[in-house]
């Protein structure tokens, strides 16, 4: 295995790297904080820096990706513990809830990080769309297995009161904001039985009217 200058691994050097990068950049935010920062506080030098990472742009994408495969894990998890389609999207509703109840939580990495990189033909503003097009996809996916109807605009509605949840979440009561985002998913999931329901309702007479046809 390799190592670096001061005999540790490289990869605990990239992980301890990445950890540092993680916690400045959410923290402060990415462009307030320089490479000389991290380097200071991660305890390598520059050289360990960039045998890991091009620069700081591929540094910002590692810790994009890491937040990521974090959420991606979160969702996995909320999607496996769920028994119908409805307590899936609870559970994960649930879950981010949970992030925004978090000690040091300051909002959405994604839309922090994309507010600071406005150009859309950006690589970092493009992480950040590839990951939420995964997150629409998701939950899209989740509530369409809750009706009959297509689940595209109740999708976009859960992802909107999603973003409305982290961003408030750092600057209210949490509780309160994660009461109300949680009500507001019922409420989708509600809408949702409604139409699974008058769908039902409207095919019973058919079918009646079918058998007496038949008769």
């Amino acid at each position: 295995m390799s190592r670096s200058t001061k005999g540790e691994s490289t990869s605990e050097a990239r992980s301890r790297l990445l950890a540092t990068a993680t916690g400045l950049f959410y923290a402060e935010g990415i462009h307030s904080v320089g490479i000389d920062r991290i380097v200071a506080e991660a305890q390598v030098t520059r050289a360990t820096v960039y045998r890991h990472f091009s620069g700081k742009e591929a540094l910002i994408l590692a810790y994009l990706d890491q937040a990521d495969q974090g959420i991606r894990a979160q969702v996995a998890a909320a999607r496996a513990s769920g028994r119908s389609p409805g307590d899936r999207v609870r559970a994960v509703s649930r879950s981010i809830a949970e992030g925004i109840r978090s000690p040091g939580f300051r909002g959405c990495a994604f839309l922090n990080a994309v507010a600071e990189y406005p150009d859309p033909a950006h690589p970092i503003h493009l992480a950040v769309l590839a990951h939420r097009q995964w997150f629409l996809d998701t939950v899209t996916d989740l509530l369409a297995q809750t009706g009959a109807t297509p689940a595209d605009a109740a999708g976009r509605h859960l992802v909107m009161l999603r973003d409305g949840a982290m961003a408030a979440g750092c600057l209210f009561d949490p509780e309160l904001v994660c009461e109300t985002f949680l009500q507001g998913v019922e409420g989708i999931l509600e809408a949702r039985s409604a139409e699974l329901a008058a769908d039902a309702r409207t095919a019973a007479p058919n079918a009646d009217s079918g058998r007496n046809v038949r008769r």
